[in-house]
C-alpha cells in the first residue's frame, strides 16, 4: 500500500506589474459591424481608429474597448 501526503498553497492573482510583465494592449471594435483596430499598446491609436471608423460610418455610434493586461498568480504561505 501506497501512501502520500498532500500540502495546499494559496495562491494571490493579481496585475503583473513588474518590468518583465507583458505590455498591456489596447484596441476598440465597433458593435454596429464588429470591425475592429489591431491591438497595440497605446490607446491613443485605438480611439484614433474608433473616430476615423466614426467618420467614414456616421452610423456606427456604438463602440467596445479590448484590454489586455498580464496577471499573473504569486504563490504564498503552504497549508
Amino acid at each position: 500500500m501506497t501512501r502520500a501526503a498532500y500540502r495546499f498553497r494559496e495562491f494571490t492573482i493579481g496585475p503583473h506589474l513588474e518590468p518583465d510583465a507583458e505590455a498591456w494592449t489596447f484596441a476598440m471594435q465597433c458593435t454596429t459591424c464588429c470591425e475592429s483596430s489591431e491591438p497595440g499598446p497605446e490607446i491613443q491609436d485605438a480611439q484614433d481608429w474608433a473616430e476615423a471608423h466614426l467618420k467614414a460610418n456616421p452610423d456606427h455610434r456604438h463602440y467596445r474597448e479590448h484590454v489586455t493586461r498580464p496577471y499573473r498568480a504569486v504563490p504564498g504561505a503552504w497549508q
